[in-house]
């Protein structure tokens, strides 16, 4: 199973393909943006999530560190 995040937005998918994985990720953002606009609530997400317009263009924040981990889980958060 593939999991692609958008750290910015805090929104995840995942497939059992890299390549659909980043696909889904990309309808759940659209579909994500669709509605906060629809709300009126997308200048206020984009501008707590470290979006900002320059010119005419919108840039996202800067990501100074990511890193994969792997934290073993206890035979019963498997079973639950």
């Amino acid at each position: 199973m593939f999991v692609a995040h958008s750290p910015e937005l805090d929104i995840s998918s995942c497939a059992p393909t890299e390549r659909k994985a980043l696909a889904n990720l990309q309808e759940a953002v659209r579909l994500f943006l669709e509605e906060a606009a629809r709300k009126g609530s997308l200048n206020q997400i984009l501008e707590e999530s470290g979006f900002s317009r320059r010119q005419h263009t919108l840039v996202g924040p800067k990501l100074i560190h990511t890193k994969r981990i792997t934290m073993p889980l206890t035979l019963s958060y498997a079973e639950a």
